[in-house]
This record gives C-alpha cells, sequence and structure tokens, in this order.
C-alpha cells in the first residue's frame, strides 16, 4: 500500500507504474473516491454534532438521527470502495527495473560456473549440452529415493514422498542454509504455515493471487506459500526503536502452494509441487532507498555464496515489470543449471518492497528524534527443497552413478558421496 499523499502528488507515476507492471487500475477514480470520502467525512462529523444538540425523543431528534444514519451508511460504502481500490493500487518498480511482458524479458546480470567445471564453453561462461548422465528423476527412483506414485496415492496431484539420502540429504541442505545466515546474524525461526487472511493482504498476496493460495475450514486462515508472508507479520501493528534494526531473521517453514496458474507446467517430477520446505532470508530495515538497495543486494549475494558452495551452476537476471508482482520494487530470480533441460531454472527470488508491506501491517520504528516511519521490508530465498535438488543431483553426478556431496555439505550429511 502507498501513502494516498503520495499517490495524489504522483498519480502519472502511478499510472506509468500499472501500464509497465500490467495492471488494471484506475487511479483517478481512486482520487474522486478519495475526495468523496474526504467530504462524508466533515459531512458526518457535522452531523454528529447537530445530533448531540437534540435531547429526548422529538421529531427533530429522530429526524436528526435518521439523517445521520443515512450519511453514515453512505460513508461506510465509499470507504469500503475506497479501501478497495487502495489494495489495487501497484508499486512503483525501480529505474533499473527493465520493462517486458514476462519473464521471457528478464536481463541476465551474471553467472558463474564451478572453476573445476567441465560443464562449460565459452571460456566457463555457459554450460554446456547434457551428455551422457542420467536425468535426476531418472536417479532418485533407480535409488529409490522419492516414491511419487504413493504420494499421488495420499495427496493427490503433485504428492511426493522423499525417502532415504533423498530426505537425509534435503535436511543436510536446511542446517547448511540455517547455518550459513547465522553467521551473518540472522536469527534462525520455525515459522508457522497457517496464517490469518490479514497477513496475506498485508503482504501484497491478497487480493490478486487469493486463487493460489490454500484455504482451510477456519474462514480466516490460510496455508502461507512461503515464510515470508508470517515473518512479515511477526511485528505488524508494533513500533521498533531505530536501534534495533535491522531485523535479519532466517525462517524454515513448509509451503503450500495451488499452483493454479501453472496447469502442465512441470507436471512429472518435484520440480513445482503443492507443498514443500524452504529456509527463508527476512528483513526489515530503516524506511530510506539506498539501505533497501544495499540489503536486496546483500540477500541476492547470500543465495548465490550458498550455490557456489555447492558447486551449482547459476545465473542471476533482473525480472522485468511484467515478471514482479504488485508488491515489489524490484526483483532478481537466481536460477541454477539444470543439465538434464539444458537451461537455467529459478531457485531462488530476491526482492525489497519499500514500505509498501509494512505500511499495510503497521510496522513502524521510532528514530534518534522521536519520530515515526514505516520500515522497509525485503526479502529472499536460501534454500528451497526439494527443488535444489534436481540441480544438485545432476551437478554432481559422477560417471559410476554416484552423487559427489559437495564439501561444504559433507559434515552435514556425513558422507562424501551417495552411492
Amino acid at each position: 500500500m502507498l501513502d494516498i499523499k503520495f499517490i495524489k502528488e504522483n498519480k502519472d507515476l502511478i499510472r506509468e507504474a500499472a501500464r509497465k507492471k500490467h495492471i488494471k487500475f484506475d487511479v483517478e477514480r481512486l482520487l474522486a473516491v478519495d475526495e468523496k470520502r474526504r467530504s462524508l467525512i466533515q459531512e458526518v462529523d457535522g452531523l454528529r454534532k447537530q445530533h448531540k444538540e437534540f435531547t429526548g425523543s422529538s421529531d427533530e431528534a429522530r429526524a436528526s438521527k435518521d439523517r445521520l444514519s443515512h450519511k453514515e451508511f453512505e460513508f461506510k460504502a465509499v470507504e469500503g470502495e475506497f479501501d478497495e481500490l487502495m489494495l489495487q493500487v501497484p508499486n512503483v518498480p525501480d529505474p533499473s527495473v527493465p520493462e517486458g511482458e514476462s519473464d521471457k524479458d528478464n536481463v541476465e546480470v551474471r553467472r558463474w560456473l564451478p572453476p573445476s567445471s567441465t560443464l562449460g564453453v565459452e571460456s566457463q561462461k555457459t554450460p554446456s549440452v547434457f551428455h551422457g548422465g542420467k536425468d535426476y528423476l531418472t536417479v532418485m527412483k533407480e535409488k529409490d529415493w522419492v516414491d511419487l506414485e504413493r504420494g499421488v496415492k495420499v495427496s493427490g496431484f503433485r504428492g511426493y514422498f522423499l525417502k532415504g539420502d533423498a530426505a537425509l540429504l534435503s535436511m543436510a541442505l536446511w542446517k547448511f542454509a540455517l547455518d550459513f545466515l547465522a553467521a551473518k546474524g540472522f536469527r534462525p525461526f520455525l515459522a508457522p504455515a497457517l496464517v490469518r487472511e490479514e497477513n496475506l493482504v498485508g503482504t501484497g498476496h491478497f487480493p490478486r493471487s487469493r486463487d493460489d493460495v490454500f484455504k482451510t475450514q477456519d474462514d480466516d486462515l490460510y496455508l502461507a506459500g512461503t515464510a515470508e508472508i508470517p515473518m512479515t507479520g511477526y511485528h505488524a501493528n508494533e513500533i521498533l526503536s531505530e536501534a534495533e534494526l535491522p531485523k535479519k531473521y532466517a525462517a524454515f517453514s513448509t509451503c503450500f502452494r495451488r499452483e493454479a496458474g501453472s496447469y502442465g507446467k512441470d507436471q512429472k517430477g518435484i520440480f513445482r509441487l503443492h507443498e514443500f520446505y524452504k529456509v527463508e532470508q527476512f528483513i526489515l530495515c530503516k524506511n530510506d532507498h539506498q539501505e533497501s538497495v544495499r540489503w536486496h543486494e546483500e540477500l541476492t549475494n547470500n543465495s548465490e555464496e550458498l550455490l557456489r558452495a555447492l558447486e551449482i551452476p547459476y545465473r542471476v537476471v533482473v525480472n522485468s515489470t511484467g515478471d514482479i508482482g504488485q508488491a515489489h520494487v524490484k526483483t532478481y530470480d537466481i536460477e541454477s543449471w539444470i543439465p538434464s533441460e539444458n537451461r537455467y531454472r529459478e531457485t531462488h527470488s530476491s526482492s525489497y518492497y519499500h514500505d509498501f508491506q509494512t505500511r499495510r501491517l503497521n510496522i513502524k520504528y521510532r528514530d534518534s528524534a522521536g519520530a515515526l516511519h514505516f520500515a522497509h521490508s525485503l526479502n529472499n530465498t536460501a534454500v528451497a527443497t526439494p527443488r535444489i535438488l534436481e540441480a544438485l543431483l545432476e551437478n554432481h553426478q559422477q560417471a559410476d552413478g554416484s552423487i559427489k556431496i559437495p564439501e561444504a555439505l559433507q559434515k552435514y550429511y556425513g558422507s562424501q558421496r551417495l552411492l
């Protein structure tokens, strides 16, 4: 959510943001409704003062009460429309974000290959076509590390069981990521998957992405698709001190997504699922653009460091305006190399929002002079399983069919290779 004063003073900027993000939004309608709302506030206040002058049950008192009730009803309707329109306002993308229609217009920033990699051509800048090895799903089935058939039997479409070494490897990845972030000053959390609707609205997932979220029988409880949601809500309606910032959290959670817009995509395997596990980086910082940019780069670099430690080739892309959400100012996707598909695929997403989320959730801090400000929020994936297993297993597959465990992960897994 943006400040209505900012919207009034920058309506052309908001209109352009909606165009770039391909969001249908009528800023003129919002401003007209706001004017009507402000006018009705004055009328209601005036009628309330008049009504207090009447006592008893005189005809004048009854008429005054009727006028007040009618005007209050009108005000509630207008205020409801105002609130609904405010939830449709897009955040303004950073000028560095490329304009585009979709992820096809994302722009590569950089890429990385392990120095000893034999995958690369063109001076180690481009991984080569997959030759000779087995794709991750074949490997996992042959080694009895995954059971999709029983997963579907138990959980339905996109259901799965991870077993044996795949399950243990997933747990090793979680602990590796949490320890890595803790060493960088992030406080570890186990975050709830069940969240109230206000947290989905507050983070900008509702109302636009409502179809992608599982709802429980409780009318106000939903299953979160990322720990970003509960961690942003963690400080809702609080006033922090400037000295506490930044708040740096590393949250592990189970994640749930309906994947409503992904029909026909990745129907086989464990890349796109309804239920998965993720370690998420989350930061609250001061209300300053340069602070957000600084922490955004650090969050992104953290994930890059993790991938380099896992010796997984990757590239970083800056998402186009057509591939960032309503709430986002800027997003980097980090895409890991999948040899069997001969392409990079998104495994991490790093974003900042300025005060869009914190304004909705009322997260403020008091500066040294006593003034209140809305904090800025940021988040990024540290590791998501089982998705990352596809890249890990394929990039570390050996000629004898075994899987080499990256050195950084060996102390968590307890072995140098999977047989």
